[in-house]
């Protein structure tokens, strides 16, 4: 199955799912793969985190345009290629949505992480959580090319 559309899922859609949003829709460029996020308990129509927002801005990319938004069937329908932060995500969305089973895999499947939520903590928790997002998007951006 070719991937056209790729949906990046966390839960409140401001931290890790915009990062890596923007890091793998950068990467897939020259691709014409779409790559969107959303959440599921998504902080609706609310800006990125702070930290997430300098984060991406020390690499050239902006994401101020990004706003939470909820994850629903009809997303979850229209996409090739669901990926979650964590083992959990996956579940909750397979148990919701079974039709997705077998599309639905973790940003860090390859090196089997499981990239914890940074929100409301330091720098520092958003650092370490861009590293893990950094090294799962390296992985599918190269299965993806090929």
């Amino acid at each position: 199955m070719e991937i056209r559309h790729i949906l990046i899922v966390c839960v409140g859609n401001i931290c890790r799912s915009p990062m890596a949003e923007a890091l793998l829709r950068h990467e897939l460029r020259e691709q014409g793969i779409t790559v969107e996020s959303a959440g599921l308990g998504a902080l609706v129509g609310e800006p990125a985190s702070e930290h997430a927002i300098e984060l991406m801005k020390e690499r050239g990319i902006d994401i101020t345009s990004h706003r939470g938004q909820q994850l629903t069937p009809e997303l979850v329908a229209g996409t090739d290629l669901v990926l979650v932060m964590e083992s959990r995500h996956k579940r909750v969305i397979e148990e919701n949505e079974p039709m997705v089973r077998g599309k639905v895999f973790r940003l860090g499947e390859w090196q089997n992480l499981e990239i914890p939520d940074p929100h409301r903590m330091p720098r520092e928790a958003f650092e370490e959580a861009l590293e893990m997002i950094d090294k799962g998007v390296a992985d599918w951006a190269e299965r993806l090319k090929n």
